[in-house]
């Protein structure tokens, strides 16, 4: 139990890196926001309606916990890069946030907030307290590949986002398998996969942020969210064609 209390109060402070981030601390490269999977009911939703709505379903990764926190998290973040973006565009993004969650207890709740957001994509960043809670890795592969069964049959689109990369735990919690995981459930049902694991390393090993130094500074905190709110905002993009939707539309 204080091992698992340890690397949450650790994940807790990853994101506020010790140094400021230069001017392009959001760059990634290509890789990590480009895809062979389309997210055809974005495509259409902007196309037909003019209109995007988006749920992020995720635990304490997904929010800050500093006052203003939910302005400055990732999902705030998206909705206001997106609406920069997409010009003409009514953009909402709702964030259903609950602590220490898994797997199986947030696929739960899927169905009510498919009836309540009437999202056309959903993105549902987990993984991390099935691996603090000891859910087999099988576990985990059944209870997500069931959740993204229902989040397709309820006609939406789904990016999958994964853990956060923290230098300071990963020698105390591996979490390769249940990334493994999602990566193989993402090409099994055509589930885009946001690999924020992947991205935070190369930012890490980059040093645009130092994920290292954890700090209680909470502006750099917010600097990494906003990072991860442009990127994730690229993705939708790309993958949903929204700069030949605008054109098409415009014309």
């Amino acid at each position: 139990m204080k091992l698992v209390v340890a690397i949450f109060a650790a994940m807790a402070l990853l994101p506020a890196a010790a140094a400021a981030a230069p001017a392009d601390a959001c760059d990634v490269p290509d890789t990590f926001t480009s895809s062979e999977i389309d997210l055809t009911q974005v495509t259409n939703a902007v196309k037909d309606t003019h209109r995007l709505n988006i749920s992020v379903i995720g635990t304490t990764s997904s929010s800050l916990s500093d006052p203003d926190g939910a302005r400055f998290a990732y999902p705030a973040r998206l909705e206001d890069v997106l609406k920069q973006r997409l010009t003409g565009v009514e953009i909402k993004v709702t964030a259903h946030v609950q602590a220490k969650e898994t797997t199986a207890e947030m696929a739960a709740g899927l169905e009510k907030i498919l009836a309540d957001d009437k999202p056309v994509l959903v993105i549902w960043q987990t993984g991390t307290a099935d691996a603090l809670s000891g859910v087999e890795p099988e576990d985990f592969r059944s209870s997500l590949d069931e959740g993204v069964d229902t989040i397709q049959t309820g006609g939406a689109d789904v990016i999958l986002m994964n853990m956060q990369y923290s230098p300071r735990t990963d020698s105390m919690l591996d979490v390769s398998a249940y990334a493994d995981v999602m990566r193989w459930v993402g090409q099994q049902r055509s589930a885009l996969l946001f690999d924020r694991l992947g991205i935070m390393h190369y930012w890490n090993d980059n040093g645009t942020f130092d994920l290292y130094a954890a700090t209680k500074k909470y502006d750099m905190a917010r600097r990494v969210h906003d990072c991860i709110g442009w990127a994730l905002a690229s993705q939708i993009i790309n993958a949903a064609h929204l700069d030949a939707v605008r054109m098409q539309t415009t014309r």
